[in-house]
């Protein structure tokens, strides 16, 4: 089997990688650290097997999926740090995944079911499985207050924390990173600010620049700097500078 792996995590591409060279029937042809980026070789190549993490920047492996036809879509192992409830839907079509940290027994079992599908050529139920999947993604009904995102995964080399979104005070962009500040610590998401956005709760979330959002619960007061500006100042003393309109911001308080 000709593979491919996409994941934005150096370590993570290179323990697959390691894995994978045990493995004498899959030829390793390209590792890429997102799906915009390995769009055209998956066109060019045609892999057999994919390894997709779901969370990267820019392009996440759902958008990356949606941008092949179904005729080029692949084996896919999906590797992911989502929680048990999130994993529900891979479960629920069939689709195997690897959860982070995984252990090499566990690779070989999901590279085994890769060698099942191939080798009965259901590669069309494979890939009936992933569209499924996909169109449940991306035609779920309007999100209410309960489908927001409740709590984030932070990947670090040694472990995975999870933070409740409610603790997060603010969260600032940092190039292909966000820092979520949640009290005294920092933590580090390799998402952008932008794809955070779209998964927060707006009553609760308010993107106050290009750079940063602002959890409302954690906003002490505004403050008028020079030339008709404000800054949003946090309850702990942080001062941020908002370059959103100072009506938008006053409603938002009102009605969080």
């Amino acid at each position: 089997m000709k593979a491919l792996i996409i994941d934005d995590e150096p370590l993570a591409r290179q323990r697959i990688r390691m894995l994978l060279e045990e493995e004498k029937d899959v030829q390793l042809i390209g590792e890429f650290q997102n799906g915009k980026e390995a769009l055209p070789p998956i066109k060019e190549h045609k892999p057999d097997l994919i390894f997709l993490d779901v969370q990267m920047p820019e392009m996440d492996g759902f958008q990356m999926l949606s941008q092949l036809s179904k005729e080029d879509l692949p084996i896919i192992i999906f590797t992911t740090a989502y929680d048990q409830y999130a994993l529900q839907a891979f479960e629920i079509h069939a689709i195997d995944y690897l959860l982070k940290p995984f252990k090499p027994a566990r690779f070989k079992e999901a590279l085994q079911h890769a060698r099942e599908h191939q080798s009965n050529r259901t590669s069309k139920d494979v890939s009936n499985k992933l569209q499924a999947l996909l169109a449940a993604t991306q035609t779920s009904e309007p999100k209410q207050t309960d489908k927001y995102l409740q709590r984030l995964t932070v990947k670090s080399e040694e472990k995975i924390t999870l933070v409740k979104t409610a603790d997060i005070e603010c969260i600032e962009s940092a190039g292909n990173y966000v820092v979520a500040k949640v009290g005294n610590e920092n933590h580090i998401l390799r998402e952008s600010l932008s794809s955070l956005e779209q998964n927060l709760d707006p009553s609760h979330f308010i993107r106050i620049s290009r750079g940063a959002i602002v959890n409302l619960e954690f906003v002490r007061e505004l403050s008028v700097m020079f030339k008709g500006e404000y800054a949003v100042i946090l309850k702990d003393g942080k001062e941020l500078t908002m370059t959103r309109g100072i009506r938008e911001m006053e409603q938002a308080l009102r009605f969080s």
